[in-house]
């Protein structure tokens, strides 16, 4: 490794954390002006001052602000996510409960994205300027524009509610539930148990919340893709090949699109915290019992620990999905390493 990618590797570690510091303590400040008293969101009506008292004092919210703050810090460099308010178990038991469903939705939506967006960009590029390139063009703003929680309800109206060809809510039929996992992903966990009918079922529960999420991302995939396709496209190496008659859908497919690969291989993951903002309205909208659902449900009951430790693993997820990205794209183009 050259001393110049190891002070570019150093300097991003430095400035991931306070990226992280940061975002966790907006979280602590928001969560802490929202209007409602944890305690008797908890407790619920009808509990005693001494009980309210007695739960906030072993929470520690009776303490000042300032106090509550570092406590909080304190955990976060420990990497403690705390213990959840509601259930009284560790946050950590709560994200590998619900983080598989977030990953398996998130790597077929990220997969979906980049197939469908790198597949329409390409294909405008090399009918520039044809109907083909301004249909897609104009489908990709619109797919980009659109709601996902308002897409993921027009998918559910058409393919589940009228024509009933799919389920539009949950990760399993009634029933289908194994009594134990493997990895939590029920697509990989049917194959290792050679489970048809359960890999089938987890497909189909997948379908509509993938296409929801895929087709939002891939209108910013397919408008990089024709826009580094077509610098890509006027290089003098494309236009020997089409000299020496090489077919067009091998430079376009074969060459082009390799060398145009680069600046996408970053969006890929710089688009990872997009995702995962994505999915926790999609998971929403689907009932999928993933991350999105844990943190709704939370905030709802006022749960301060769960919410805090989720979104500090999403911060140190989404912040280290960034250096990888960093650190990739700085093997692939020695240029930005100085």
């Amino acid at each position: 490794m050259s001393p110049g990618l190891r002070r570019y590797i150093l300097v991003r570690v430095l400035l991931t954390i306070p990226m992280v510091l940061i975002l966790v303590s907006l979280v602590f400040l928001v969560l802490r002006v929202l209007p409602g008293d944890p305690a008797l969101a908890i407790l619920r009506e009808g509990a005693s001052e001494a009980q309210l008292a007695s739960f906030r004092a072993a929470l520690g919210l009776d303490k000042p602000l300032h106090v509550q703050y570092f406590n909080f810090i304190g955990d976060v460099l420990r990497l403690d996510f705390g213990t959840s308010m509601t259930r009284s178990i560790p946050v950590v038991q709560e994200i590998k409960t619900f983080f598989p469903a977030t990953i398996e939705l998130s790597f077929f939506g990220m997969l979906f994205t980049a197939v469908v967006g790198i597949f329409w960009g390409a294909f405008a590029a090399q009918y520039r300027k044809s109907p083909a390139d301004y249909s897609i063009r104009v489908i990709s703003i619109i797919l980009y524009s659109l709601p996902i929680f308002w897409l993921g309800l027009m998918l559910q109206m058409l393919f589940g509610a009228q024509l009933g060809w799919l389920p539009v809510s949950g990760r399993l039929s009634a029933g289908m539930t194994p009594s134990s996992t493997i990895t939590g992903l029920y697509t990989v966990d049917s194959l290792l148990r050679g489970d048809r009918a359960l890999f089938v079922d987890a497909v189909r529960h997948l379908v509509l919340p993938v296409t929801t999420l895929g087709l939002v991302l891939a209108g910013i995939f397919t408008r990089l893709t024709r826009a580094n396709m077509l610098d890509v496209l006027e290089q003098d190496y494309i236009t020997a090949g089409r000299a020496r008659g090489l077919r067009e859908r091998v430079l376009v497919y074969g060459h082009g699109l390799r060398n145009a690969f680069i600046p996408i291989v970053t969006l890929l993951g710089l688009q990872f915290a997009l995702l995962l903002a994505g999915a926790i309205l999609t998971e929403t909208t689907f009932s999928w019992p993933g991350m999105g659902r844990l943190i709704v449900d939370r905030i709802y009951d006022r749960d301060f620990a769960t919410v805090q430790g989720s979104i500090m693993f999403f911060a140190l997820l989404v912040a280290g999905a960034s250096l990888v990205v960093d650190v990739l794209y700085a093997f692939l183009d020695p240029r930005i390493r100085y």
